[in-house]
């Protein structure tokens, strides 16, 4: 049985628009996304610099599987606007909206991408970062069930969250986890992707592969990195596991027996096993065929 799967969007490196070395040195990578950034990391008086080095990559764009999209500044700031009408023209994958807080923030930077008859292919990812984006966290998130919204993936915002709320963000987000959990829930509603936030200590690896983890566990769909060493942890927490491969093998195998060919429940190593856990692991199969095929990996 085939499976449409979402794209494995384990680790999405954030990448300053204005960082030529760190440009160059992205084919030495193994994340799956970039992020070029025109917003956060890059001051107002080099903002159109910016805009201007991204159009120079996207017009020589590399050739291979991985994904890249840029963030743009506010539709309400001085840049915003210039900036989605460039992405429009790029050979990019999506455009990510900072600070959305409606539907209509989401609908209206379709409307200018359509009205310059940008392609299909072009998505929209939202960061849900703000207090009133949570509150219309459903709202925003069904739009993944309208194809012509363009919208793909949505992105924890924990650091301007936990701002705006004054809500702590501790080493273990325990604070925060219910709204993480609200966003999942929210993402998968709507049929779109939900990465999870950046983590502000690249260094402590060991603490940000139990957040990839606890991440992955959640139900999130990758992570949001700032730091070429958190994109190890990162794709190694959201690829399906050793066991979890033979476990999937086991449970397909045992459903192929003539014997189970009609049978709607089997056990399985003492376990009762359903027809819908057979469906869950064609799924994690597709997904470690579609890492393997996208990273050049027979294993």
């Amino acid at each position: 049985m085939s499976h449409s799967l979402p794209r494995p969007r384990r680790s999405v490196l954030f990448v300053p628009a204005t960082n030529e070395k760190a440009i160059a040195k992205l084919s030495q990578l193994a994340c799956d996304t970039v992020i070029f950034d025109l917003e956060d990391a890059v001051l107002p008086e080099h903002k159109a610099a910016a805009r201007d080095r991204l159009a120079q990559f996207f017009a020589a764009r590399p050739a291979g599987a991985r994904e890249y999209v840029v963030r743009i500044n506010g539709l309400k700031s001085a840049w915003g606007a210039d900036d989605l009408a460039a992405a429009g023209g790029w050979a990019t994958d999506g455009v990510v909206l900072p600070k959305i807080e409606t539907p209509r923030d989401l609908l209206e930077a379709n409307d200018v991408l359509d009205e310059a008859d940008a392609p299909d292919r072009l998505k929209l990812w939202a960061m849900i970062e703000t207090p009133r984006a949570l509150v219309n966290l459903a709202a925003i998130a069904e739009l993944g069930r309208d194809p012509s919204a363009r919208l793909s993936c949505l992105i924890a915002g924990l650091n301007d969250l936990a701002k705006d709320t004054g809500v702590k963000l501790t080493p273990d987000r325990r604070y925060l986890q219910p709204w993480l959990m609200q966003m999942v829930l929210a993402a998968r509603a709507g049929g779109v992707d939900m990465l999870d936030s950046v983590s502000n200590d690249f260094r402590d690896l060991d603490a940000f592969g139990q957040e990839c983890g606890e991440a992955a566990a959640m139900g999130f769909s990758g992570k949001t990195v700032i730091h070429p060493a958190q994109i190890g942890p990162a794709n190694a927490a959201f690829s399906p596991s050793a066991e979890a491969l033979a476990e999937a093998r086991a449970v397909v195998e045992a459903f192929a027996l003539p014997d189970n060919a009609s049978t709607g429940v089997i056990s399985l190593s003492g376990k009762m096993v359903e027809r819908l856990h057979l469906v869950q692991a064609e799924k994690v199969l597709a997904r470690a065929a579609m890492i393997a095929e996208m990273t050049g990996d027979e294993k």
